[in-house]
């Protein structure tokens, strides 16, 4: 156990002028409070905080900072209180403190819900004041390595809680060596296999190159010595888990990594920095697409370095980092290596931000996600804005925008404003019209083409990689089913009152809605266009508001959108329906008739129905309005039936592009590849495969039965019209009711039904 003396030394190594009154009170204070508690390890637990504030040490923080490290659980644990720490430390480090343990309390839990709210607690402790964050980072490194003492189940989800939140956090601060570590410790708990195949390759190549590393060093000493540039030149050896993360990355095997050992090059000025680029340049080959300029574009952690990649003297590639003394300081250390936390200014936020890029940029997407969005999305949101490696694009006017890696244009446009996002309609990339979901690279100028009357489409928040472009897109989708719930409630309401024959005022308008229960008329139409407020009570309401006569039977329902008699049911919104005139109505028919209203369920044909095909409605009593294409076979044995029929036609107008499901069928040759050949052909006509059913007719014959979703029926025909091109394929067409029923069920009875063969 560290000494108290010890501590103090450490802290005055770098700062000669610390409080050293205030370190041996809070050493004292802590090793009382703590007392005899023990920690899983079976050691005292005041190891723990001291172990802490060493981490803190190595960082070069202030008084402050070394004393909540010894401090952070004595609240949390013992029965310490704020007001006590408050009077004997003040109120700064009672804050910290204070933030510290109202983290604890929640304790992140599996329930993602609780995960997220604790989440939320830590980045906003850490908005406003920084030092939470170390501290926080500091007291989970110690945990970490000391893992072995807890069972394995509580091992495994501290890990990954510890590769989720804590290093991503620490790597958004810039402070690299500790991510490594912490990310290096769960990678070595989570996959276990991965982490010593790594760690021996590691051993083994720093054995066999030690000799190169040796002759590279000195060539490169040597080099910049000559030139009068006094350098520092050290090789490092890349971590077990960036190396894993490589290899998952790019799918390669781990011998086929070449750059797993780099070298740094530290020299004493900016200008320095890129006369050590040409020298180098000029004496070995450089690879070409390896060289990246992090000084003049800083990383969003404010990392700066010059990256290249050359043939080295045994013709390896070599990796090279370049950068001067502050740069590796702030590389190594992140937001810790800025001199405001050595002087205890760190309450002074403006000046924080204003010296660390990292710092403020945290704080302002931290606003962000902690304004107005749900718990079980925020964790989700946090991830992608927090936790992700950048690319940098540029506006055509050279405005720089920053995203997480695997961006879209539509990422970009929410970036640039909210209006864009919802308006885009297209992106050029490079002077190139792409597809919005071509993901972005660093460099890339973009263009955003706009349509003022466009809304984004839900499909759009699986394409999105940023929390805020889904954000808005969620916002934007809600709001259009709401416009939508409302203009149908309004159309029901305005039926209503015309059959009526009166008007409804503002007043009368709220006192309608106050009698079933919603605070504004407005609320009133959505809920009526949503189905949660039915018919018969909106007409019941409105006969008390209005002191209409009730009459002797129900107001019919659905009511007509136009004169020509279609309507719209609420299980359905692309569909409008019509009785047509003339149909002799049996007493069955009849009945089903009378039973339609405004809830009449509607049941799709498994066959599919497509925009574009011709559509037709079966209704029996007590039995939902049943759709089918008009070429279904179904419809052969209804024509004689007491069923009444009822006209469908699409209604798409306004509404988003969608995928619909649809069924075909087909026999193929017995041979290999052929169910390739088929996924090809359909995944070249850009139709997706739901479900497969397939059955060996004979040994030379396969049916395929294939529910595809496509976009209409054109594309339908396109698809079917390349399978019937393909060699191996006959009786391409759209499947019937009972081939489509079995790949609904995935159930077969062994026969075929063959009469559809082409001969």
């Amino acid at each position: 156990m560290m000494r108290q003396y010890e501590l103090v030394e450490r802290v005055q190594a770098y700062n000669p002028n610390a409080d050293e009154q205030l370190l041996n009170k809070a050493y004292v204070y802590a090793m009382q409070k703590h007392g005899s508690q023990k920690r899983a390890s079976g050691d005292p637990y005041f190891n723990h905080p001291l172990e802490v504030a060493a981490i803190l040490t190595e960082l070069k923080l202030d008084d402050a900072s070394i004393a909540v490290g010894l401090l952070h659980d004595t609240i949390e644990d013992t029965d310490a209180t704020r007001a006590e720490i408050d009077q004997l430390f003040g109120s700064e480090i009672a804050a910290i403190v204070d933030g510290l343990t109202k983290i604890e309390r929640l304790n992140l839990m599996s329930r993602e819900e609780a995960q997220a709210e604790n989440l939320r607690k830590l980045l906003l402790a850490i908005s406003q004041d920084v030092r939470v964050l170390l501290v926080k980072l500091a007291d989970r490194l110690h945990n970490m390595r000391t893992l072995q003492y807890v069972p394995p189940e509580k091992q495994r989800r501290i890990a990954q809680e510890t590769m989720d939140i804590y290093a991503p956090l620490a790597g958004r601060m810039g402070m690299q060596d500790l991510r490594n570590e912490l990310e290096d410790l769960s990678f070595r708990i989570l996959q276990p296999d991965h982490y010593e195949a790594i760690t021996a390759r590691l051993e083994q190549m720093q054995a066999d190159y030690r000799e190169t590393i040796d002759t590279i060093t000195a060539e490169l000493t040597d080099l910049l010595g000559e030139a009068g540039i006094a350098a520092r030149v050290k090789a490092r050896v890349k971590s077990p888990y960036s190396i894993f993360s490589k290899i998952e990355r790019k799918s390669i095997a781990l011998e086929q990594l070449s750059d797993m050992i780099g070298f740094r090059v530290v020299v004493g000025s900016l200008e320095e920095c890129y006369r050590t680029v040409g020298l180098i340049h000029t004496q070995w080959k450089v690879v070409p697409g390896r060289f990246k300029d992090y000084i003049s574009v800083p990383k969003h952690n404010d990392y700066q370095s010059i990256h290249t990649t050359i043939v080295g003297p045994s013709r390896q590639r070599v990796e090279l980092q370049i950068r001067t003394e502050d740069m590796d300081r702030i590389a190594e250390f992140g937001i810790a290596a800025h001199a405001l936390y050595k002087d205890g200014a760190s309450a002074n936020l403006g000046r924080i931000e204003m010296e660390s890029h990292a710092y403020g940029s945290l704080r302002q997407t931290i606003s962000h996600l902690t304004s107005g969005i749900a718990s079980e999305d925020f964790l989700e949101y946090t991830k992608l804005e927090l936790f992700q490696d950048q690319v940098f694009c540029f506006t055509p006017r050279g405005r720089l925008i920053a995203l997480p890696r695997g961006a879209t244009p539509i990422d970009f446009a929410y970036a640039l404003h909210t209006d864009i996002g919802d308006t885009c309609v297209g992106a050029k990339i490079n002077g190139l019209i792409l597809p919005l979901v071509t993901q972005l690279r660093s460099g890339d100028e973009v263009e955003i083409l706009r349509d003022q009357n466009h809304r984004p489409p839900s499909n759009w928040i699986g394409i999105a990689a940023t929390g805020k472009a889904r954000a808005a897109i969620r916002r934007a989708v809600r709001q259009a089913a709401a416009q939508r719930a409302f203009a149908l409630g309004e159309h029901v309401l305005n039926m209503m009152l015309e059959r009526e024959g009166v008007m409804l005022d503002e007043a009368e308008g709220k006192a309608l809605a106050e009698a079933l229960a919603q605070p504004s008329k407005r609320d009133l139409l959505v809920a009526v266009g949503e189905g949660k407020v039915g018919s018969e009570p909106l007409a019941t309401a409105l006969e008390q508001v209005k002191g209409i006569r009730k009459r002797r039977r129900k107001l019919d329902l659905p009511v007509a959108d136009t004169a020509d008699g279609w309507f719209a049911l609420r299980a359905v919104e692309h569909f409008r329906f019509r009785v047509p005139g003339g149909q002799k109505a049996g007493p069955q028919a009849t009945a089903a008739l009378n039973q339609l209203d405004f809830h009449t369920p509607v049941q799709l044909s498994n066959e599919g129905v497509v925009p574009g095909d011709r559509l037709v409605g079966i209704l029996q009593p007590d039995e939902p309005l049943r759709v089918f294409p008009i070429h279904s076979d179904a419809l052969n044995a209804l024509y004689d039936s007491d069923v009444a029929w009822v006209d469908v036609r699409w209604n798409l107008t306004g509404s988003e592009e969608r995928l619909y499901p649809s069924v075909i069928s087909m026999e193929s040759v017995n041979r290999p590849g052929s169910l390739a050949q088929i996924s090809s052909a359909i995944a070249a006509c850009d139709a997706n495969i739901n479900n497969l059913v397939m059955r060996m007719i004979s040994p030379d014959f396969h049916q395929m039965i294939f529910e595809i979703e496509v976009r209409d029926l054109a594309q339908l025909t396109d698809v079917l019209a390349t399978l019937k091109r393909s060699p191996g394929l006959s009786a391409v067409q759209r499947a019937g009711l009972r081939e489509a029923g079995m790949i609904s069920t995935l159930e077969w009875d062994g026969s075929i039904d063959r009469s559809s063969r082409d001969d």
